[in-house]
Formats: C-alpha cells, sequence, structure tokens
C-alpha cells in the first residue's frame, strides 16, 4: 500500500479531523514503530507501520466504497462550522470516516463516490489519469455550433485552457438546450464557468457517470455499497487500465445456450416452453381431447354406442327408452 501523511491515516481511525490529529502528533501523543516524532510530515505505511496513540495501537479500518446521488445543497466537505448538510451526512449508518471522491458544488447533483482508500481518490482525481466524468447540463439559450467547437477544443479560463471536452446536444427547445459533456479534469465549477464564458447560464447540472458507472435506479439523496466489480472497474479506471479491462471481458468466451428458459405455472412449478404442435401431431392431438367438450343440448337424448360381433364399431343410435318417448 502507498505511503500516507500520518494524519490522514489518524483522521481515518475517527481521531478527529486532520488538523486536530496534526495536533496530536505536534504533543508527542503519537507514536510510529515505537518512536515518537513531534516534526511533520510523517508518512506512514498502515499495513506495514505500527502507529499508535497514546500508547494504544490504532487499527486501520478496513476500505469501503459507496455510490451516492448526491442532492442539490450538499456540500462536500467533511468539516463545515457553518452546520449546513454534507455528502458524509447522506451515509445514514455508515461507521467508517468516508470522503468524497473530487468535489460537487453545491448547486449541482449527481454521482459522488465516497471512499476511505485516499490511493484511489488521488488517481481518479488527478488530472493526469483522466477518468472520464459525464454531466447532463440544462443551459440557458441554444448554443451554436462555434460554441459547441470552443467547448471540445479547450477554453482559456482564469488558470489556463482546458483539457478537450465531449459535447452532445440532447435536446432543444426555443429557450434552452441540454447538453452531455464529459470531463476528464477536475476544475471548480468548470462547466459553469466555459458556459458563463459563452453567454449561456447554467440551470441544472448531474453527474451522471463516470466511467461506465452510473446513478441509474439510485434516488437522489440514496447511496449503495459498490460491488467488488465495481470498485476493481475504478480501479482500473485510476490506473488508465479500464479499457484494457473491457478487452479482456468482451474476448471472453460465451457460455453456450441453455435452451429455452421455463415458464412458471401458478403453482410453483415449472415447465419448458414448447413450440405449437402441428394438427396432426399427437401433442395436439392430446390437448385437443383434454379440452372441454361442449354440453349436449336440453332435452336431447344420450346417444351408445353399438359394436358389432366383431368388435367393429356399429351405427350410434338412441337408446330406447328414449325413442319410445318420441
Amino acid at each position: 500500500m502507498a505511503t500516507q501523511r500520518i494524519q490522514r491515516v489518524l483522521a481515518s481511525a475517527g481521531f478527529g479531523s486532520r488538523r486536530a490529529c496534526e495536533e496530536m502528533v505536534e504533543r508527542g501523543r503519537v507514536g510510529v514503530n515505537g518512536h515518537v516524532s513531534r516534526k511533520l510530515p510523517i508518512l506512514v505505511d498502515p499495513e506495514k507501520d505500527s502507529i499508535s496513540v497514546d500508547g494504544k495501537m490504532v487499527r486501520a479500518e478496513g476500505l469501503v466504497y459507496y455510490l451516492l446521488n448526491k442532492p442539490k445543497g450538499v456540500f462536500c466537505t467533511n468539516e463545515d462550522p457553518a452546520g449546513r448538510t454534507r455528502a458524509v451526512d447522506c451515509l445514514v449508518g455508515v461507521k467508517e470516516r468516508v470522503y468524497p471522491v473530487g468535489r460537487l458544488d453545491a448547486d449541482s447533483m449527481g454521482l459522488l463516490i465516497m471512499t476511505n482508500d485516499g490511493a484511489l481518490a488521488q488517481k481518479l482525481t488527478h488530472a493526469r489519469y483522466g477518468a472520464p466524468k459525464t454531466y447532463r447540463v440544462e443551459v440557458a439559450g441554444l448554443p451554436t455550433e462555434g460554441d459547441i467547437a470552443k467547448l471540445r477544443s479547450g477554453m482559456w479560463l482564469s488558470e489556463g485552457k482546458t483539457a478537450p471536452a465531449q459535447i452532445t446536444i440532447v435536446h432543444k427547445q426555443r429557450d434552452k438546450a441540454i447538453l452531455e459533456v464529459t470531463l476528464r479534469e477536475s476544475r471548480n465549477r468548470e462547466i459553469r464557468r466555459m458556459l458563463a464564458k459563452l453567454g449561456h447560464n447554467v440551470r441544472r447540472l448531474v453527474r451522471i457517470r463516470m466511467g461506465k458507472l452510473s446513478i441509474a435506479k439510485l434516488p437522489i439523496g440514496g447511496y449503495r455499497r459498490l460491488t467488488p466489480s465495481e470498485v476493481s472497474y475504478l480501479k482500473a479506471l485510476g490506473d488508465g487500465t479500464a479499457g484494457e479491462m473491457d478487452a479482456r471481458i468482451a474476448s471472453r468466451p460465451r457460455r453456450p445456450s441453455r435452451g429455452p428458459r421455463r415458464a412458471a405455472k401458478p403453482g410453483g412449478r415449472t415447465t419448458a416452453a414448447r413450440a405449437p404442435a402441428s394438427r396432426g401431431s399427437s401433442a395436439g392431438a392430446a390437448r385437443r381431447s383434454d379440452a372441454p367438450r361442449p354440453r349436449p343440448r336440453k332435452g336431447a337424448a344420450p346417444k351408445r354406442r353399438i359394436l358389432g360381433p366383431d368388435g367393429s364399431d356399429g351405427e350410434v343410435v338412441r337408446r330406447r327408452s328414449d325413442r319410445g318417448s318420441r
């Protein structure tokens, strides 16, 4: 595991904010491999180094990964002196100290990864690794082809030129448009600033995907734990090997078909689905014999079949008692 600053490790273990953990180190309350140092920075490997606070060993938490559909008005910070709603407040019942991967401003909504894996968080947010993030953006006015070309080639902002963006026009109306914007870098309010420079104010902004991971079927304010395969995909995305991973999955041989699925009966039993039988087939005849027969006419006499001396069928006649009553 990569080395981390000791205040981050202590904060992840629940000893308070990073600043509070720095003060613990400066007061001599923290030891690493039996030695106490008051001078920062101190880099440690939680899996190899022995860390103690006030003489008690610190156990590193297990790594956890959550997907949150952040609502509007929620802040991506773990410390807010004003007491406003934070992203971690949405993860009710999660005991580990997690933090958001990257940021969404309070006016934006959508996909947010919450984890205590600092190494993965750094890779997913670093511009060098270029993890793609896709946003659904509603803007005032109709962007021209020239506006779209500028966004695709990169625009100059106060801190420099932006990386090229992928732009798709999803929908147009008389006074607004809906765009899908994919970025591979993380700058503060980048999409809002680019579109404002072109004269289009952002009315609504939702992050809908990170790579192939999406918030589909996840309600606003809801969260869920990521599956092991999703975690592996995020790590490959952070390493820049997600494309190779997708290629390996696509090249795997598919299992042969097991035939038609079995259809469930009302009683819970299942039976294989069968093709309709031809008129002359035995299956079709069996089904026809099982079909309900028409009821006899009211007042009609019952019929009986008479067999001949050799056992062959004779003619169908009515009972004598019935014939006499006619």
